[in-house]
This record gives C-alpha cells, sequence and structure tokens, in this order.
C-alpha cells in the first residue's frame, strides 16, 4: 500500500468506503482506489479478510437518471392530487350549495396538493431511501457517508427541493456538473443519490 504524495495540491477523489471527497493528499491510495483517513482501519480490515476491493467506489446518479426519477414521480404525484382534490372539489362543492369555487376552496386543494407532498417525499426517503420513481430508476438517496437519511432530513429536503425549483430549476440542473451529480437541495442538506 503507498500513500499519494506525487499528485497535484488541487486533485480530488472520493473515497472507495464512505463516498466522500478529499484532497488526493490526504488520502491513501490502493490500485485505482483513494481511502481516507477515517476509513483506512475498516478498509485494511477488509483486505485483511480477503474482501475485493472496489475500484470506482460509490456511483453517483446522474443527471438524467435522476430527471427520469422526478418525472416519474411527477406523474405519481399528479394522479394522486388530482384523484383528492376531486373529491375534495365534489364534497366541498356541494356543501356550499354548488355555487362558484370559492377562495377558500382553491386555498384549501392547493394544501392538500402541498401535503401530499411532503408526505411522499419525507415517507418514502425517510423510510425506504427513494420514491417510488427512485425506485423505478434503481436509485437512492443518503447521507454523505453512505448513511440513511431521517425522516426529518428527508422533510427539510422537501423544502431544500422547492428552493431548487424556484431558482428557475438552476438548483437541478447544476447535478449535470458536479462531480458528485449534487443539486441544490443536496448540497443544502449534504445528501447524495446514488445507485443501487
Amino acid at each position: 500500500m503507498e500513500t499519494n504524495t506525487a499528485v497535484g495540491q488541487d486533485a480530488r477523489a472520493v473515497c472507495a468506503e464512505c463516498g466522500k471527497g478529499f484532497s488526493v493528499n490526504d488520502m491513501i491510495r490502493y490500485g485505482a482506489a483513494y481511502v481516507c483517513a477515517t476509513c483506512k482501519p475498516l478498509f485494511m480490515q477488509k483486505l485483511a479478510e480477503g474482501a475485493r476491493v472496489s475500484a470506482a467506489g460509490v456511483r453517483y446518479a446522474g443527471f438524467w437518471l435522476r430527471f427520469g426519477a422526478v418525472f416519474l414521480d411527477g406523474i405519481i404525484l399528479f394522479i394522486v392530487t388530482l384523484i383528492l382534490q376531486l373529491a375534495l372539489s365534489l364534497s366541498v362543492g356541494q356543501a356550499i350549495n354548488g355555487g362558484p369555487r370559492s377562495v377558500l376552496l382553491i386555498l384549501v386543494q392547493q394544501f392538500v396538493g402541498l401535503m401530499i407532498g411532503i408526505l411522499y417525499e419525507t415517507i418514502l426517503i425517510g423510510r425506504y431511501g427513494a420514491t417510488l420513481g427512485k425506485m423505478a430508476c434503481k436509485i437512492h438517496v443518503t447521507n454523505s457517508d453512505g448513511s440513511p437519511v431521517s425522516y426529518a432530513k428527508a422533510f427539510g429536503r422537501y423544502f431544500a427541493k422547492l428552493l431548487s425549483t424556484f431558482t428557475l430549476l438552476i438548483g437541478y440542473i447544476i447535478a449535470a456538473f458536479d462531480q458528485e451529480k449534487r443539486a441544490l437541495h443536496d448540497r443544502i442538506c449534504n445528501t447524495r443519490v446514488v445507485m443501487d
């Protein structure tokens, strides 16, 4: 095993164990794999036990794969929200004697749509690490160290995604140019979207 000292100051690599990015000068190199100082003991133990070493480490989900997952989630949420809002319109519409749609009804429908989105993201990502769209695309959300995302972080990530949307989608587009394929909401919440 050798420590890489010949590489320039600005070179960075992803740890094959935890998936975090570090300067290569702060890592050890084993073949094509780089390992950070924190993961070195675990990595050495795996080598001693004869485990295979993956040079690639973590595989981050690319922009188009993530786009496909968001598109599928959008279709699912649209259908569920439409059904619930129609049911709500009929029941509330009958209560106000079939009069014109009130501002209150519109606000209630928007609130229902928002709550469905929040619950969908929070429960599925908090429980399974992926929404139905992400599951279909075989990707999931993790913390930067590869651990599962908590319900609280999944909840916060939903609102960070709204910020990515309000920036004229630039928050999403930056994932195409980031080394770890992070969108704005991933940077805010310190999450990664990785392939299964």
